[in-house]
């Protein structure tokens, strides 16, 4: 009985590990994906670990390398992410109570900015 009892604990502890290691997989950027939208004028961006994508009926795709976005520090890291984007450009999502896109009822977690140069662009966004 008493070498049952270590061989138990050693189970306990591997789940808990393998849990802890899964819900770490779970947050970090190459697995992160988020669609960012914005009205008036119309524009999304999609933010994968194949890449950032920013389209508008205005303007052809542009697509940029993914990068790891910066995060806030001392805060949590789903709070703020800031992706440097090639060139002049900047995308930023923030976690809010709340973001409206302003055309429909639909309420967003993350408000988006979007800097293309010298034009910014607002919207909403949210995980997918």
């Amino acid at each position: 009985m008493k070498a049952f009892i270590p061989y138990v604990a050693f189970l306990g502890l591997s789940a808990s590990l393998l849990a802890y290691s899964s819900s770490l997989q779970a947050v970090t950027p190459s697995s992160e994906k988020f669609i960012a939208l914005g009205t008036e004028p119309f524009w999304s961006v999609t933010v994968s670990k194949n890449g950032i994508v920013y389209s508008s009926p205005e303007v052809k795709k542009q697509a940029f390398p993914y990068v790891k976005p910066l995060t806030a520090q001392a805060r949590p890291a789903d709070l703020v992410r800031v992706y440097r984007l090639r060139g002049n450009n900047t995308l930023v999502l923030q976690k809010v109570s709340a973001c409206s896109d302003g055309m429909s009822d639909k309420n967003y977690p993350y408000s988006a900015v979007l800097i293309l140069g010298n034009k910014v662009l607002e919207g909403c966004a949210q995980k997918q």
